[in-house]
């Protein structure tokens, strides 16, 4: 009995040193991945909100941004990443719930390898063209389409994309041929918009708006079942090919297995987050609702998401 004393003590000690760990988190910076290049409309979403977990809990939470691969890179990292709470994804709607039903499988498995902390915002795409562009609405758009097939490039944010498989739904539907032309990042699509290298692409609504309001870009349809109130005078693809429907949504999410304190911490940290007046104003302006949630919600759309968006891919000729 008495070599059995001294494990028990070491399993307690251990036991007790792991709890203590646990409410201290964080004591040392934390790391929050997105998985698109800087500067673009996904930066303006988590920076308020990881600039609030640093003034909540003292401790310094940077933004690192590993694109590439529709955001497989940066989600594979998070993924690999320790289970301690120090390395966090900003996760979203392309390499969580559409990668995996693309034909290059990510070297991840979206329910089994994150632990969902909760949902952020969700948003509406927007079919955006430069000011010179010879179309103003839908109905022009694909007029122009028809009778120009191959002349319009679209951009999206890669290949299998929630941009791509909504340009490429949208050219399925209308019956009209269009060039993909995939980015790593929303910023320099709609550069390029505005300085004539392509012509189109359905983007982050929230990101677009304000080259929208300086008329740089021409909306033409947004991307959800129905109409933006921030943009009620834009119509909805749907209204003119029924069944149209692509919501974005961004998220926060854990390697599995990251204890439920740390996890529980977090989440509360995110909802006091996106109720503080400031942050929610911002988001609202932007044209993103706000959509808080529990980690098994969070974890429950995923699921129903993956399902939606390989219908969505089976359905769709990506190229």
């Amino acid at each position: 009995m008495k070599p059995l004393l001294p494990r028990i003590a070491a399993l307690l000690f251990s036991a007790l040193a792991a709890g203590a760990a646990l409410a201290d988190y964080p004591d040392r910076v934390v790391t929050v991945v997105n998985t698109w290049a800087p500067g673009g409309p996904s930066d303006a979403i988590i920076r308020p909100i990881i600039d609030k977990f640093t003034t909540k809990f003292g401790q310094t939470f940077i933004l690192e941004n590993r694109s590439g691969a529709n955001g497989a890179i940066g989600a594979a990292s998070v993924a690999r990443a320790k289970a301690d709470g120090y390395t966090l994804l900003f996760a979203n709607v392309g390499p969580i719930a559409i990668s995996p039903s693309l034909p290059d499988k990510p070297p991840y498995d979206s329910l089994k390898d994150f632990q969902p902390i909760g949902q952020i915002v969700s948003a509406s795409g927007v079919l955006v063209v430069g000011e010179n562009f010879p179309a103003n609405n839908l109905k022009e758009f694909i007029e122009y389409a028809r009778k120009n097939p191959d002349k319009i490039s679209y951009g999206s944010v890669g290949i299998g994309s929630s941009t791509h498989i909504a340009g490429a739904t949208l050219a399925k539907q209308a019956g009209v041929k269009m060039v993909h032309v995939p980015y790593r990042g929303s910023a320099q699509i709609q550069t390029d918009i505005i300085g004539g290298q392509i012509q189109a692409a359905f983007v982050n609504l929230g990101g677009a708006l304000p080259l929208i309001q300086a008329h740089k870009l021409k909306a033409i349809a947004v991307s959800t079942e129905k109409r933006s109130a921030i943009l009620p005078d834009v119509p909805a693809v749907a209204e003119s090919y029924p069944g149209f429907d692509f919501n974005f949504w961004y998220g926060l999410m854990a390697p599995a297995n990251t204890p439920p304190a740390v996890i529980n911490k977090l989440h509360a940290a995110l909802v006091e987050a996106l109720a503080a007046p400031d942050v929610k104003k911002l988001m609202l302006d932007a044209g993103l609702d706000v959509a808080p949630s529990t980690p098994a919600e969070f974890g429950k759309k995923v699921k129903d998401d993956m399902a939606l968006w390989h219908r969505a891919v089976a359905n769709t000729n990506l190229q």
